[in-house]
């Protein structure tokens, strides 16, 4: 068993309920998973919190962290930008902790330069009506943030194939069964 924690990158398309699967497993300490905090330029939502969902920066700040060469990827979305601070992932994982991120399908290609062992899971939606449905019930954004999302999650669905893993997010308690079946087979390898 190595000392150093796996580096696990989740993605899907907005809306496939990517937080409610993960929020399933988070708490497992068999797991030793700790989340990896994005930084963004995006508008806090209703019932979010700095430093918990995410780290709320300027557009300057972000930039100037992408400078200094301390974000593992980023991306940018809807005029605003996400990426993973840098720091934090390593620290965790020299601490034999496995570090979940929870990006999108070009920050995953960022980060398998990076960290080519990395453990990719894509989580898809049963189809695209319910993963639409799904986005209007948050009822958060505007019409036309919605369509771009859409837009967005038909062509990152066509990108699967780039992970190592595809779960079919359906059932919330089985998709995170099965993520928790993945992790723990990875925990388990001799590298």
């Amino acid at each position: 068993m190595k000392d150093k924690g796996l580096l696990i990158v989740i993605s899907g398309p907005s809306g496939v309920g990517k937080g409610t699967v993960l929020n399933e497993f988070i708490n497992d300490e068999d797991l030793k998973l700790s989340y990896s905090v994005s930084m963004t330029t995006r508008e806090m939502r209703p019932g979010e919190a700095d430093g918990v969902n995410y780290y709320f920066v300027s557009k300057e700040e972000f930039q100037k962290t992408i400078n200094e060469g301390g974000l593992l990827e980023w991306t940018e979305f809807v005029g605003n930008y996400y990426g993973t601070p840098l720091a934090a992932v390593e620290k965790l994982r020299n601490e034999g902790r496995n570090v979940l991120l929870e990006i999108e399908v070009n920050g995953c290609r960022q980060v398998v330069e990076k960290v080519p062992d990395a453990l990719t899971i894509f989580i898809v939606p049963p189809s695209m009506e319910e993963l639409e449905k799904r986005i209007r019930g948050r009822s958060t954004e505007p019409e036309e943030i919605v369509q771009q999302r859409l837009a967005k999650a038909a062509r990152e669905l066509k990108q699967t194939g780039n992970y190592r893993y595809v779960v079919c997010n359906d059932d919330v308690k089985l998709a995170a069964d099965i993520i928790r079946v993945i992790i723990r087979h990875h925990m388990e390898r001799d590298f």
